[in-house]
């Protein structure tokens, strides 16, 4: 079994390393490559979203009955890709596992940028964004929302609930090593940043003691938070009408697909990173084996969600729901529904394979597929059932544009911009998890 800490690393060692990343060391040119492309993308993104506001969202390929097009199976992806990074950074907290504590920051700050991204989208989604605030359940002479018990109410308090919650526990986290940086800077500006960012922290035994209390609060609440945000982003379409989305699994269906898109998005992270940023001592091939291993296992539960999604109709004998199903197996979205088939459920079995998992581009590969075949899954939840709805006059077929390519390229930059400027002021492990594993290790022989 492979090491969560190679031989050999001590905590000094750690703290001088990782700090270095981020006080010392010379931007790299890989960096500014990275953020070079990165930011091309958000300007794309700027570009897109500008002219949308311009012109209106008849600049996408979305006309009636499909008024969900890009930006809702845009808003899915992002929001289940954030969820996998808590559930690592919350759930195996809570399990005292150690291998969480190498992974913990950057699952956590892609988090951050994921549910960024998937907040812009509802509200482009609008057409008329300087309504924005109509996205809010308030009571109104309009009637926006007449149905307070609906699960669009839900889903509006779950993401506020969640981007609240996120954004505090990946800063609650950041407090000890934004500490570490401001007592090892040589510079006067980053004493003052970093002292700033800080909020006084002196890591007495009472700051310690009230960190470790609240970190552990916001854990518990995170965990089932997930659970909960995903089931209501599925009740979300469960609750409707429509031929292929009225399914009683679907809030189990999301929770899985949030699980394994972001366990990809970590793994395609942490690949690259430790390697670039000279990591290799404390994430290890356990690390990448243990993410693999969570990866396969969200994928056969997926798996499963989809021989019932596919069972169902014929078994509940609805015809219009058959018609659905029977267009998605062989019609005009075929393609797109056969190939979340084999990224989702086929190729992650490659996983069973131990010198496969630990095959780094392998499975850097197969969590690309991962990624790609979730956004094709909620591509095919929004658009496939909506093009073939109870009146057979008004079928339709979806065909994006070159903005709404734009806007997913965009938000992928937005994300990626994001994250390179936190890659380079802030550390991308946990010194202080770090340093207390690397000290119970030590005092228990390990």
């Amino acid at each position: 079994m492979a090491r969560v800490v190679e031989p050999g690393v001590t905590a000094l060692a750690v703290t001088a390393h990782v700090s270095g990343l981020v006080l010392e060391r010379r931007t790299p040119l890989w960096w500014w490559v990275g953020f070079g492309l990165s930011f091309g993308l958000f300007v794309l993104f700027l570009a897109a979203v500008g002219w949308l506001f311009i012109r209106g969202v008849g600049i996408w390929g979305i006309d009636w009955p499909i008024a969900w097009g890009f930006a809702i199976g845009n808003y899915v992806w992002w929001v289940g890709m954030a969820s996998g990074g808590t559930l690592i950074s919350a759930l195996f907290f809570l399990t005292r596992s150690d291998w969480r504590s190498a992974t913990s920051r950057i699952a956590e700050t892609m988090t951050v940028f994921c549910v960024a991204c998937a907040g812009i989208m509802p509200v482009i989604h609008l057409g008329r964004w300087w309504y924005f605030y109509w996205l809010f359940p308030y009571p109104n002479t309009m009637a926006l929302w007449p149905q307070f018990r609906s699960p669009l109410h839900w889903d509006f308090v779950a993401i506020l609930v969640y981007v609240a919650g996120s954004l505090l526990f990946w800063y609650v986290g950041l407090l000890p090593d934004l500490a570490t940086l401001r007592d090892r800077a040589r510079r006067r500006w980053q004493r003052i940043f970093y002292g700033l960012l800080a909020l006084g922290w002196q890591g007495s035994s009472q700051h310690w003691r009230q960190f470790r209390m609240l970190y552990g609060l916001f854990a518990a609440l995170m965990a089932p938070l997930v659970c909960s945000i995903h089931s209501i982003v599925g009740l979300d379409f469960a609750g409707g009408l429509t031929p292929g989305w009225h399914e009683t699994q679907f809030p189990p269906y999301f929770v899985f697909g949030a699980a394994l898109s972001g366990f990809a998005v970590v793994l395609m992270l942490v690949i690259p990173l430790r390697r670039a940023l000279e990591l290799t001592g404390v994430i290890t091939l356990r690390h990448l084996d243990v993410l693999a291993r969570l990866m396969l296992t969200a994928s056969l539960l997926l798996s499963y969600c989809y021989l019932i999604e596919a069972f169902m109709p014929f078994y509940r004998g609805e015809e219009r729901e058959i018609t659905v199903m029977t267009s998605l197996l062989t019609g005009y979205y075929a393609p797109w529904y056969w190939a979340k088939i084999v990224l989702n459920g086929l190729v992650p079995q490659l996983l069973w394979v131990r010198p496969l998992r630990l095959n780094r581009p392998l499975l850097f590969l197969v969590a690309l597929c991962v990624v790609i075949g979730m956004w094709i899954e909620r591509y095919v939840i929004v658009v496939g059932s909506l093009h073939r709805n109870h009146s057979e006059s008004s079928w339709f077929v979806f065909v994006p544009t070159v903005w709404d390519w734009a806007t997913l390229a965009g938000s992928v930059g937005l994300f990626l911009t994001g994250f390179f400027l936190a890659l380079r002021f802030i550390p991308m492990v946990s010194m202080f998890e770090l340093r207390d594993l690397l000290h119970k290790k030590q005092a228990g022989g390990g």
